[in-house]
């Protein structure tokens, strides 16, 4: 395997270097430069020649050094790595949020439930961050401040809602909210609103 190729093993190469540290995104099973510069990384460690492509030496010591990804791990729910889960998401029913990988984690007794990709408020209008909990829900919202659509509302600190953001879904990074948490997998937040009772924990942290 080779910068250009395309396949489910390349798929699979992906998964396996990130299992050890070596490729900090989702797979998508196309070889390009971050590829080959996880692979270059992963050769210097295990002094094998640092060629960028995968030959049958590489992939032994890969796969002697990892094991069979998952389904998930092949296809992760989310686009950003979730990191550990602050101590204070370890225990009872919980959105914890990280501001630091950029993603919810939906937690149940310290168990991650479900996860998705999330964006935050810009610097004029931060979200807060600290511990809060869900006061209320709104399957169909509409902003009183900004008449934007806010659909799946689940408000947790003074009008700061975890919510659907078509102009996420659309424009990623790109934009930023007023201050709630934007969640661009409508149906999967869909689900998690359905599980998620008024007075669950809400973590805000980095």
């Amino acid at each position: 395997m080779a910068e250009g190729a395309e396949s489910e093993r390349v798929r699979e190469l992906q998964a396996r270097l990130r299992q050890i540290g070596y490729f900090h995104r989702s797979p998508t099973a196309f070889y390009g430069s971050l590829t080959a510069g996880a692979v270059t990384r992963f050769q210097k460690g295990r002094r094998l020649p640092a060629t960028g492509a995968v030959d049958e030496a590489t992939w032994a010591e890969l796969v002697g050094a990892t094991r069979k990804p998952t389904p998930d791990e092949l296809r992760p729910p989310t686009t950003n790595e979730l990191d550990t889960p602050d101590p204070r998401c370890a225990t009872g029913r919980v959105l914890c949020i990280s501001k630091e990988s950029r993603t919810l984690a939906w937690m149940i007794d310290g168990k991650v439930v479900s996860a998705m990709d999330v964006r935050f408020g810009s610097v004029s209008t931060p979200t807060r961050e600290g511990v809060f909990k869900v006061d209320r829900k709104e399957r169909t919202w509409t902003s009183t401040l900004y008449h934007s659509e806010m659909p799946y509302s689940m408000f947790f600190s003074r009008g700061q809602a975890v919510h659907y953001s078509a102009d996420f879904a659309a424009r990623g990074y790109d934009g930023g909210s007023h201050g709630c948490v934007n969640v661009r997998d409508k149906a999967r937040l869909a689900r998690v609103f359905e599980q998620v009772r008024v007075g669950d924990k809400v973590v805000v942290h980095w």
